[in-house]
């Protein structure tokens, strides 16, 4: 009778992990020191000492040319109890993020789908629509204002059409509408790049299944395309919004803030009232609450992206 041995399954040994001798450590960390050091000092120079130095103004009564007076809060409390335009100015600039926000990344989308829809042309579009980007904003602000003014081109369009147009800087039902629109005819070509990358990065075999499978196109844009692209739309919602809240330049060349208040913005309020109105410390403050403002919506958008944004591909 004949026995067999078992035989007993080998155990991989596990494989030490080399540490570095501490001298090394030391060595190394001084050297990543030495790299880090010029980026470090940079933001320390430009990012860190102008915000500590803001908030330092905004309580004080800073006048630009005298001596500047101690005044606590009483920058913020007149911001939100004797400012007339503080309100009507926040609520231009919530408008226009919202609003400019959707348009941009819908127009954006719409034309990064076309494109990689297999257009023969795409990479000249994608320079076309990328060309005002990069383009500076006060030269397209300018264009446009020629563009919209009474005798404009705008209106000239129209009134080949037989439609007359009104002055659309100039009227106040108009006015906030162009200032948005030349700012997404600005910037959507940024949102196309990112949105069309995150586009290509789709694997291909589950796009044709879907359509093997009988899914329309616009249920492939909904269930696959969209949530696939999630962060890349999360990416590019963060970056736009911050962005919005910050407009400057297309209200101030294209209306100066009006009619009246109508297009006035929290960045061209506070430019106005530190450097027309003399007003250094107010103006620090309403920088410091448009911060705050702007820090406190892009925390709420980190927080909901758990539930639409899909980092699985």
């Amino acid at each position: 009778m004949s026995t067999r041995t078992a035989e007993r399954p080998t155990v991989a040994e596990p494989v030490p992990v080399a540490v570095a001798p501490p001298a090394r450590r030391r060595q190394d960390g001084r050297v990543a020191a030495l790299f880090l050091a010029p980026g470090m000092a940079g933001f320390v120079v430009f990012i860190v000492v102008p915000l500590v130095g803001s908030l330092v103004i905004s309580l004080f009564d800073w006048p630009l040319f005298g001596t500047p007076e101690f005044v606590g809060v009483a920058n913020y409390v007149r911001m939100f109890s004797a400012d007339p335009s503080f309100f009507t100015v926040l609520g231009n600039t919530v408008l226009f993020a919202v609003v400019y926000t959707v348009l941009n990344l819908l127009v954006a989308l719409a034309m990064a789908l076309w494109l990689s829809s297999g257009v023969a042309t795409s990479g000249f579009f994608r320079v076309v629509f990328f060309l005002p980007v990069i383009t500076p904003m006060i030269a397209n602000a300018l264009v446009w204002r020629l563009m919209l003014t009474d005798d404009g081109l705008v209106n000239g369009v129209l009134a080949g059409f037989g439609i007359d147009g009104p002055n659309w800087l100039a009227d106040g039902n108009w006015a906030m509408a162009s200032v948005i629109a030349m700012s997404v005819w600005q910037s959507f070509g940024y949102n196309v790049i990112v949105l069309g990358a995150g586009i290509a990065a789709i694997p291909k075999e589950i796009v044709e299944a879907a359509r093997v499978d009988g899914a329309g196109a616009w249920r492939r844009l909904r269930t696959i395309v969209v949530p696939m692209i999630s962060p890349s739309l999360f990416f590019a919602s963060i970056m736009t919004m911050i962005g919005a809240f910050q407009v400057f330049v297309q209200p101030q060349v294209l209306t100066a803030g009006g009619p009246g208040e109508a297009t006035n913005t929290m960045v061209l309020h506070l430019y106005r009232n530190g450097f027309s109105f003399d007003m250094l410390g107010y103006a620090s403050a309403l920088a410091w609450v448009l911060f705050v403002i702007v820090m406190l919506i892009t925390a709420l958008q980190f927080v909901g992206q758990r539930r639409w944004v899909n980092y699985d591909q």
